[in-house]
């Protein structure tokens, strides 16, 4: 897995917004100038991010973008999807998206770009560690990240969902 400079920037983007937690709309070449983001990348990001219900837009003067959502509602991996950003470590471990549910049934992988997934050893290996980031990432959300607790709490959640 690796994550693009799509998918740090949109959540460093969306960061910003949890952080003013207002029903104020912020401009996007505020946040562009304040992340370090080019503004025309910004929308491209913007765009997928309203388009998919996390972030909405204000029109006219003192327009621009707030969150659509609670922040406790908005998870990283839901921005990782949609920015197009996938988080399983290799293409056998991959899902449909419409079958999102961790941990995976092994069997259920796709052997979608590898040619060695009956013979390989460390297929199911790869699955787990795909399924513990997935999970992680469903369970961190933005007011986690905002709260600057995000680590332990995320970590203590997935332990409490292993464990129940």
């Amino acid at each position: 897995m690796r994550i693009t400079t799509k998918g740090r920037y949109a959540i460093r983007a969306i960061t910003n917004l949890a952080l003013e937690n207002s029903d104020k709309p912020k401009a996007i070449k505020t946040i562009a100038k304040e992340e370090g983001i080019s503004p025309e990348f910004l929308e491209q990001i913007f765009f997928r991010l309203k388009r998919a219900g996390l972030i909405s837009s204000v029109r006219g003067p003192g327009g621009g973008f707030r969150l659509a959502r609670e922040t406790s509602e908005i998870s990283i991996k839901e921005i990782f999807d949609v920015v197009g950003e996938g988080i399983d470590l290799t293409p056998c471990t991959s899902l449909p998206d419409e079958e999102d549910e961790f941990p995976r049934n092994p069997n259920a992988y796709t052997a979608s770009g590898c040619s060695r997934t009956e013979a390989c050893l460390t297929h199911v290996l790869w699955g787990n560690v795909s399924d513990h980031l997935n999970q992680y990432f469903s369970a961190l959300t933005l007011d986690k990240i905002v709260a600057g607790s995000n680590m332990q709490d995320a970590a203590d959640i997935l332990l409490e969902k292993q464990h129940a």
